[in-house]
């Protein structure tokens, strides 16, 4: 493994599996699991996750074109569902490589038609239906349906699959998920009635597969739960043990006694009321690190939680290591995860910030190497520069 010497991401993809295995068991013996592995996999690498993860998953989901040909381009064969509007400009590529786009207009399914009858192929699709998350797709009404049967009359084109997405499936209360899910399944029924049959059904989020809401259809989307971390605290943790995948780790890069009255970062918003010694580490908002931590958030140094000392910088911020022992250049830091009995989870940093668990996770940024571990052993790396611009020399 190549040495890391600034930050890293550990990502555990025993941690990944374990996670699979455990909402696997909360799932009907017919209902297929798919991974959703958009924003880079929740910024743990959607190629290597997709692969930890394709003995468990009948296919993946993504948010955009350009990640699904991603992973195309990788070798990854199963079944891909982009679960955005994709602009037409990329249906033939879509086509070629076997990927389903969502349709839920009439101008959206006539583009994709178009195409796939001058490629001679058949483009299969999934039809997105609106049941109160009120973001993509067609009315779950008479209307609705109708529309869907003018779409799946069009030729060339298939309609693969039928999803809605929960909007609150992640709440305490799931009245408004039920009640979205009768509207889904009212809607298929509407479908019924004009002769449509679409042969993948599919509702449930990570919530909806933890507290199991729409679980008994053909498909279910995993989404956070896949990287061991819940929806909310409210759905029931009994049913789904996870394991967080990813850890953030880095070093110290210098230590230095400051007097009473010294400043610390920008703006002056720590001022030292005693003798301190204070560690820089190289990580800031630059690679991801919140801001909002800002005299707020903590790092773990030998199995100690020391405090975020005045502003976090772009690429490094400070932290108290005062009274501690040897605390020098190269000191391990652990910024999410575990140091001996110590732990920082991406709960925490989110609940200092105000900020949202999913958000921490995805924007750990691309100057962060992830390192891949099984049985703690390294079996990967994924470094994010290497872009060449050989027009531009």
């Amino acid at each position: 493994m190549k040495k890391y010497t600034r930050v890293f991401a550990e990502i555990d993809l025993d941690a990944i599996c374990f996670n699979m295995e455990s909402m696997k068991r909360n799932l009907p013996q017919k209902t297929e699991m798919i991974g959703v592995v958009k924003a880079d996999g929740y910024g743990h690498g959607s190629v290597p996750i997709a692969g930890a993860i394709s003995p468990y998953v009948k296919g993946y989901a993504v948010a955009t074109a350009q990640e699904a040909l991603l992973l195309r381009r990788h070798g990854i064969e199963k079944p891909v569902l982009i679960l955005g509007p994709v602009h037409e400009s990329y249906y033939e590529e879509l086509i070629l490589h076997r990927i389903r786009p969502c349709v839920f207009t009439m101008k959206q399914a006539e583009a994709l038609s178009r195409k796939a009858v001058s490629l001679g192929q058949t483009a299969d699709f999934h039809l997105v239906v609106d049941t109160g998350m009120s973001r993509i797709g067609m009315e779950a009404d008479e209307a609705g349906a109708d529309l869907a049967v003018r779409i799946c009359s069009l030729p060339g084109i298939r309609a693969e699959g039928l999803f809605t997405h929960f909007a609150r499936a992640d709440e305490t209360d799931k009245i408004y998920a039920e009640r979205q899910l009768g509207r889904y399944l009212y809607f298929v029924k509407l479908l019924g009635e004009r002769g449509i049959e679409i042969p993948i059904r599919h509702c449930a989020n990570s919530a909806g597969i933890i507290d199991l809401i729409g679980t008994g259809l053909d498909w279910v989307r995993a989404g956070i739960s896949i990287y061991g971390l819940y929806p909310s605290d409210q759905v029931n943790k009994s049913r789904a043990e996870l394991r967080p995948a990813m850890a953030l780790k880095s070093f110290v890069t210098y230590v230095k006694d400051i007097e009473p009255g010294r400043q610390v970062s920008y703006g002056g918003t720590f001022e030292a009321k005693a003798p301190m010694r204070i560690a820089t580490i190289p990580v800031g908002y630059g690679d991801g690190y919140p801001r909002n931590l800002s005299g707020r958030g903590f790092v773990l140094i030998q199995g100690q939680r020391v405090p975020i000392l005045g502003r976090v910088c772009m690429d490094q911020m400070m932290v108290d290591v005062t009274g501690m022992g040897q605390v020098d250049t190269d000191t391990p830091v652990t910024l999410i995860g575990r140091d001996g009995a110590e732990r920082i989870r991406v709960e925490d940093l989110a609940e200092w910030s105000g900020g949202f668990h999913y958000e921490i996770i995805c924007d750990v940024g691309k100057r962060v190497p992830r390192v891949y571990l099984r049985a703690g052993q390294v079996v990967g790396t994924k470094d994010y520069f290497d872009d060449e611009y050989p027009k531009m020399r």
